[in-house]
């Protein structure tokens, strides 16, 4: 519990600066990045904002997510680390700006972006995170994913197969879960919360039912011995994303009880729906109220 709790401090901390669009003000002087082998080859990097999935080897370095932009050069100095060669690609799991703030820094360095389709539509124009009434002003150019897709596409890249594929209106409509086939590692990108209740960017396309169904389709298709990167919080396997999905429908049938004869939001959250779940799932960033509301929110949606 400890574990979880320090780990939904950190991260919580760098999705409150996302969605406040404060970070430029923010002080990352202390951030440290960490660096945890999940394969041969693969990486977890954790810092601030969403962990970083890395793929080495003599062709180049792949990245999935970067983080914000003033912790560009510490990551560099951590990739040094594990690897000489240069950064060649990066795919943006959604265009949230603590997995996309460090994307003008690499294109200048050559790296490719890539990100599904949305992802490059919601960076392009200005946005609105009603959950925290936040604005979100438009990236420069230079951030902008350069490769874009609908459903997939696989890359190529130092031995390894990474098939990246788009999961319809989850934490946002533009998520991608990136699959290191060979090593088997999966990153699920802010699909997945380890350890703590999820953001689910509902005015940006996600929804309750979308994460339900990513989540459920990657337990589909991974076995026992499958490493996972989540979104925030520590590396993971099979169990953990199961117990996260379990938590999903678990909260989502309580919701939608509760919100039965057309009960407003207030009086859901009054009713506490969450209490079986929140001494495991309730200590992060994303209080239960809020949660309730994140989910409230797609369930009555369904009916309109």
């Amino acid at each position: 519990m400890r574990r979880r709790f320090a780990w939904a401090c950190i991260t919580g901390s760098a999705l409150l600066g996302a969605a406040a669009a404060v970070f430029a003000q923010r002080d990352f002087s202390s951030i440290e990045i960490k660096t945890q082998k999940m394969a041969e080859g693969v990486y977890m990097l954790t810092g601030a904002g969403g962990n970083i999935g890395v793929c080495t080897g003599p062709e180049g370095v792949l990245l999935v997510d970067d983080q914000y932009a003033p912790l560009t050069e510490k990551i560099q100095a951590a990739l040094k680390g594990i690897s000489d060669q240069p950064v060649r690609m990066i795919v943006n799991t959604h265009w949230h700006g603590d997995h996309t703030g460090g994307n003008e820094n690499f294109s200048k360095t050559g790296a490719l972006l890539l990100a599904h389709e949305n992802v490059r539509q919601r960076m392009s124009t200005p946005q609105y995170i009603a959950a925290f009434d936040s604005k979100v002003d438009p990236s420069p150019a230079s951030a902008l994913p350069v490769v874009t897709f609908q459903e997939g596409i696989t890359a190529h890249l130092n031995g390894e197969d990474l098939d990246v594929m788009h999961v319809a209106n989850a934490h946002t409509d533009g998520d991608a879960i990136v699959w290191f086939r060979k090593a088997n590692v999966v990153h699920l990108g802010d699909t997945f919360f380890n350890g703590m209740y999820p953001v689910i960017d509902c005015s940006n396309g996600g929804s309750i039912d979308g994460m339900i169904a990513a989540t459920g389709m990657v337990l589909g298709q991974i076995g026992a011995d499958t490493k996972l990167i989540p979104g925030h919080g520590p590396a993971a396997d099979r169990a953990a994303l199961q117990g996260f999905h379990d938590m999903l429908a678990g909260v989502r049938t309580a919701v939608a009880k509760a919100a039965k004869g057309g009960k407003s939001l207030a009086e859901v959250q009054a009713a506490k729906p969450t209490a079986p779940w929140d001494p495991v799932w309730g200590n992060g960033f994303i209080k239960p109220d809020k949660f309730v509301e994140f989910v409230y929110t797609g369930v009555t949606a369904k009916k309109k």
